[in-house]
């Protein structure tokens, strides 16, 4: 089972050899057996890669995600073909029934709300009492928007009044960043698992292709924001 999580800071050759993932740099050549990778982050865009070696990461449905000059990720590797059955699954995905995606959502945003709420608490802030009441009046696919005023008492709180998720400040490029690898892990589970990221149950922007991810994902930002804080 694959458990590394890797990650590449320094200019370096990534290649393969026989199994295993082989990266040089000036000083040392590290040897890494690809059943062991989870994730492959490249962060330093002065390097190389083979085109073996993302064959055979894709293979073993590693996830791979390559950073920019900032060190932000940007991009990273999907499979086309997830699973032996994808075909059926992708019909299923496509058949699902406006109902049960809206109470798929409604579950997704009572965890993510109870998720804040523990952040809150943990941090012996009383405006979790409050997340807490929201969730008593969550309606089926949230038609009354209990996510949204939930979450700017949740960050009000979190971070002061003044703090907006608009700004450009630290906080925010730290949130971002985390919220972008767990986008990424679940993209890996979604195309592993035989589905599209592009069809997702609430979020349907056209020009997103993970809305299925950034829909499963929300309950987990509150482990991003507790690290932050």
């Amino acid at each position: 089972m694959s458990w590394r999580i890797v990650v590449i800071t320094k200019p370096s050759k990534l290649d393969y050899s026989m199994g295993y993932m082989v990266v040089r740099d000036v000083e040392s050549t590290v040897k890494i057996h690809i059943s062991e990778i989870s994730t492959l982050i490249v962060e330093t865009t002065a390097g190389s890669i083979t085109t073996a070696l993302m064959s055979e990461l894709v293979a073993k449905k590693v996830k791979a995600i390559f950073c920019d000059d900032e060190r932000n990720p940007s991009s990273e590797l999907t499979p086309f073909y997830g699973c032996h059955d994808c075909s059926q699954k992708l019909k299923n995905q496509i058949a699902w029934s406006e109902n049960s995606k809206q109470a798929v959502w409604t579950s997704i945003v009572a965890q993510k709300i109870s998720s804040q709420a523990k952040v809150l608490e943990k941090y012996n802030l009383p405006q979790y009492k409050m997340l807490k009441q929201y969730l008593e009046e969550l309606e089926l696919n949230d038609v009354t928007n209990r996510e949204g005023h939930a979450a700017k008492v949740y960050f009000n709180a979190l971070f002061g009044k003044s703090f907006s998720r608009n700004d450009d400040v630290a906080i925010n490029a730290a949130l971002n960043y985390g919220y972008s690898l767990i986008l990424s892990s679940f993209n890996r589970e979604v195309v592993s698992n035989g589905y599209l990221t592009q069809l997702g149950l609430f979020h349907n922007n056209m020009f997103n292709q993970y809305n299925l991810s950034c829909d499963l994902m929300e309950p987990f930002r509150p482990f991003i924001d507790f690290y932050v804080k």
